[in-house]
Order: C-alpha cells, then structure tokens, then sequence
C-alpha cells in the first residue's frame, strides 16, 4: 500500500462523493482543507494522520484520515479509512401539514385534495 494518495482520489474512496470526478469538482470548486491549509488542487497527496475539512451538502465534514485505500470498496470498508471528527448534525424536517377532513377515511375527494395541496404551498412558503 502506498503511503500517499491523491486527495481526490481518497474522497472518492472513503464515499463521501459518487465519482472521482466529482471529488475532483469539488476540491477545485469550493476547496478542501489540508490540515487546516486550503487547497484547491485534486492532486494534493494525504497521508494517514491528515485531517481535512469538506462541504459536502449543507454540513461540513472535519475527517481524519486513519489509512490509504487501494480501492473503493463497500461502505464498511470506506469507514475504516477515517474517523470522523465532528459528526454531523441531524437535519430537522418540517412535519407534514396535517389534513382534518381525509382522517383516513378511504380516499380523499377532488376537493379535499385541492385543500391539502394548498395547505401544503402556503406551509413552504
């Protein structure tokens, strides 16, 4: 096992993003932390010990990273190669609007489904 990797390449290991592509799309475009250093470069080489810090969605990643993968394997395997340093927080979902008037009572008219849909606009906005 060798005792770099591109930091592309070991993102896209560990799963935290679909295709190496787009790893390599993000470091470029938002940058990724090295050691508390940015870097916009794919070509970057992590080693075990390393901690880098990620967007990836809307939380940000702090990850160690433990060791080098030869391949992108399963999830368990993935896990293996980092700790994670601040797990992210649960993300709070909006409830669904409720519906008084279908209460489960078989399937819902045109008319009470036009209400639950309203309900349901103005709840988004």
């Amino acid at each position: 096992m060798a005792d770099k990797l591109r930091l592309d390449k070991w993102l896209w290991h560990g799963r935290f993003f679909k295709t190496r592509s787009l790893a390599a799309a993000v470091v470029a475009t938002s940058g990724v932390r090295v050691n508390g250093t940015p870097t916009q470069k794919r070509s970057t080489l992590v080693t075990s010990g390393d901690v880098l810090t990620f967007a990836q969605g809307d939380a940000v990643r702090v990850i160690r990273v433990d060791r080098l993968g030869v391949r992108r394997g399963p999830a368990t395997e993935a896990q293996s190669l980092y700790t994670d340093l601040a797990p992210p927080e649960p993300k709070s979902r909006k409830p669904a609007p409720e519906n008084p008037a279908y209460e489960g009572k078989g399937r819902p008219t045109k008319r009470d489904r036009r209400t639950l849909d309203l309900s349901r606009a103005r709840s988004l906005d």
